[in-house]
């Protein structure tokens, strides 16, 4: 019998293994499919780390990067792209070709370019490569309060940041206010060269390793799904939060998100 059953939106993502499964691929394909959402994880690194830091990562050849990326799209139809770690600007450059060969897919990038605990996890050039060839592309960014000012140096806010984000070609940047030190955590979205929103959470009382993967792939699998930035970006938060709420403290370091707390709530 024919399965009449619709198929799930597909998101590709474009991220490091993580083999503690706090961030990286793992994290995106958790979330993603949170959201009712199949994923396309495609490797661009692998990575030595744990809950404490990174130890070591190996970028993956680039050849190997778009093969794997093209193997999906010649035979799959993909509803969102999200972007995490690329590694290098070589990589970053061969992703932009990519995307531009499909420029009605919404894209939601997250700039990884160091860990949580601050080890480089990029090549001196890829921020560069980041802002002239990905930002066009990228329907939604999504820095915390640190990478909007590394990305724009020159701003006095993080308003100023914002608008500078935008005229780099990003349609709308949400700024994550968790590095902040205010009593909630409040994250501001910007679209249309203004500031749409301002979003405030309560501060939960760890550090979590893949909060910012968690919330830039729920956000692509939102949109995925069809809904409009801004009721996504909404959703994706209160996704986010309730993983973080739920987290597990397994390791020595920082605590995992639980993206299938939802998968429990009603036995816990």
């Amino acid at each position: 019998m024919k399965n009449t059953h619709p198929a799930a939106p597909l998101v590709m993502v474009f991220a490091g293994h993580d083999p503690s499964g706090g961030a990286g691929i793992q994290a995106d394909i958790e979330a993603v499919a949170s959201q009712g959402c199949r994923a396309a994880p495609v490797v661009t690194a692998v990575t030595v780390q744990n809950t404490r830091g990174v130890k070591d990562y190996q970028i993956v050849d680039t050849a190997l990067v778009i093969e794997q990326a093209r193997a999906v799209l010649e035979d799959m139809p993909v509803a969102a792209f999200k972007i995490g770690m690329l590694g290098s600007h070589v990589i970053a450059e061969a992703v932009h070709t990519l995307l531009a060969q499909h420029p009605h897919v919404p894209v939601v990038l997250d700039p990884v370019l160091a860990s949580g605990s601050g080890q480089s996890l990029s090549d001196d050039a890829l921020q560069e490569v980041i802002v002239s060839l990905l930002l066009p592309l990228t329907t939604v960014f999504t820095p915390n309060s640190l990478e909007a000012r590394r990305f724009a140096p020159s701003a006095d806010s993080l308003d100023a940041c914002a608008q500078q984000l935008m005229e780099y070609g990003s349609d709308y940047v949400l700024i994550t206010g968790t590095h902040e030190r205010t009593p909630d955590v409040v994250n501001t979205l910007y679209g249309n060269r203004r500031r749409l929103e301002s979003f405030s959470w309560k501060r939960l009382p760890q550090s979590y390793h893949g909060s910012g993967c968690t919330l830039a792939s729920a956000i692509a699998g939102l949109l995925a799904q069809g809904n409009e930035p801004l009721s996504a970006v909404d959703e994706a938060q209160r996704y986010t939060w309730e993983t973080l709420k739920h987290a597990h403290h397994i390791g020595k370091g920082q605590a995992l998100p639980n993206r299938f707390y939802w998968a429990r709530s009603g036995r816990e």
